[in-house]
C-alpha cells in the first residue's frame, strides 16, 4: 500500500501521514517517534531559538535514521538564523506557515531540503508554487491553532486543481475516514496535529489530554477574529475573557498581551484554565492515548474498509 504515492516517493515515507509541526508539542520525542513508525515527524519551531532547536533536531537524528521535518514559522525573530540552521543540520523537509518562504526556497533546494508550505487559499498556493515549492498543504479552518478561513472541504479540491505540485490535506482529519475523504478530494497525503497530541509519546501535560479528552463537537471557539490572527482553541475561562473582550472592542494590542505565553502554560504547565489548549475540532472524536506506531497501524489498516464501503454505496 501506498508504493505509488507520490508524497512518499518524494520523501522516502511508508505512510502518507504528516505529524503536524505545533509549537510547544511536536517536540523530538513526538516527532522522532512518527518517522520511526512511518509517518513524517515534524518538530514545531515556533519561537524556539536557534540552539534550543538545533537540540531537538540532534535528538530526532539520535532516535532515528528516517526523514523528519522541521516547521517553521516565518514571523519568528529568530527565521533567519533558523533557515542557517536548516542548512547546518541538512533537516530533509521544512514546512513553514505565516509567510512567503521564497527567499530560503533556493539554498535549501541546493541540498536537497524539500519545501511544503501551508496555506490556507488557492491564491497563496498558488504564489508559493511559482516560487519552486515540493508540495503544498492546504489546511482547513477545522484545525487547532492558527486558521484561515476557508473549510477543508472546500479548500482542498480547489488548491488541487490550481497547483501542479502534491498537496497534503489538514484541518479536522483524525481517523481513516477523513484521510480516505482527503484522498477522495485529490490529496496525496495528510497532515494531523490532534491524533498525534493524544499519543503516548506527546509531551503535552496530562490537564491538556484529559481535557481534550472530555471534549465534544462544539467544544472548541475561535478567538482573535478581530485582530487578523484567529486561532481555534478549547473553550476555558481565559476564552472566556478573551471573547469577552473583543465582543468589547478590546485592541489587538490588548487582546495580544492577554494571549501571550498561555500555549506554554496549558500545553508544559498544565495550566488549563488560563492556558491556550489549542486542538482540532476533531477533539470530540478523541477518546483515547495511544503509542505513535498503533495510531498510525490503525490510521493505515482502516482504510481499506472505510474504502470498500464507500464503494459499496456507489452500487
Amino acid at each position: 500500500m501506498f508504493e505509488e504515492n507520490a508524497v512518499c516517493k518524494m520523501l522516502g515515507l511508508k505512510y502518507p501521514i504528516f505529524q503536524g509541526g505545533m509549537a510547544w508539542l511536536g517536540t523530538a520525542e513526538l516527532a522522532s517517534a512518527v518517522s520511526e513508525a512511518g509517518g513524517l515527524g515534524i518538530i514545531g519551531a515556533g519561537h524556539m531559538p536557534p540552539d534550543v532547536l538545533r537540540a531537538e533536531i540532534q535528538k530526532v537524528k539520535k532516535a532515528t535514521k528516517k526523514p523528519f521535518g522541521v516547521n517553521i514559522m516565518l514571523m519568528s525573530p529568530f527565521v533567519k538564523e533558523v533557515m542557517q540552521l536548516m542548512l547546518d543540520e541538512r533537516v530533509p523537509v521544512v514546512t513553514t506557515g505565516a509567510g512567503n518562504p521564497g527567499e530560503y526556497i533556493p539554498s535549501l533546494k541546493e541540498i536537497g531540503t524539500k519545501v511544503i508550505p501551508v496555506v490556507a487559499s488557492v491564491a497563496l498556493a498558488k504564489r508559493l508554487v511559482r516560487t519552486g515549492v515540493d508540495a503544498i498543504i492546504a489546511e482547513g479552518m477545522e484545525s487547532g491553532g492558527h486558521i484561515g478561513e476557508l473549510t477543508t472541504m472546500a479548500l482542498v479540491p480547489q488548491v488541487v486543481d490550481a497547483v501542479d505540485v502534491p498537496v497534503i490535506a489538514a484541518g479536522g482529519i483524525g481517523d481513516s475516514r477523513g484521510i480516505c475523504a482527503a484522498f477522495a478530494l485529490g490529496a496525496q497525503a495528510v497532515q494531523m496535529g490532534t491524533r498525534f497530541v493524544m499519543s503516548e509519546e506527546c509531551i503535552a501535560h496530562e490537564n491538556y489530554k484529559n481535557l481534550v479528552l472530555k471534549a465534544r463537537d462544539r467544544s472548541t471557539v475561535i478567538t482573535g477574529r478581530t485582530t487578523g490572527h484567529p486561532a481555534r482553541v478549547l473553550q476555558n475561562k481565559l476564552t472566556r475573557i478573551y471573547l469577552e473582550k473583543e465582543a468589547a472592542g478590546a485592541s489587538a494590542e490588548e487582546l495580544e498581551k492577554l494571549g501571550l505565553g498561555t500555549l506554554r502554560m496549558a500545553a508544559r504547565e498544565g495550566d488549563v484554565e488560563m492556558g491556550s489548549v489549542m486542538i482540532g475540532q476533531i477533539s470530540g472524536m478523541m477518546n483515547d492515548i495511544k503509542p505513535v506506531r498503533v495510531i498510525l497501524e490503525d490510521l493505515v489498516n482502516g482504510v481499506s474498509a472505510v474504502a470498500e464501503n464507500a464503494r459499496k454505496n456507489f452500487r
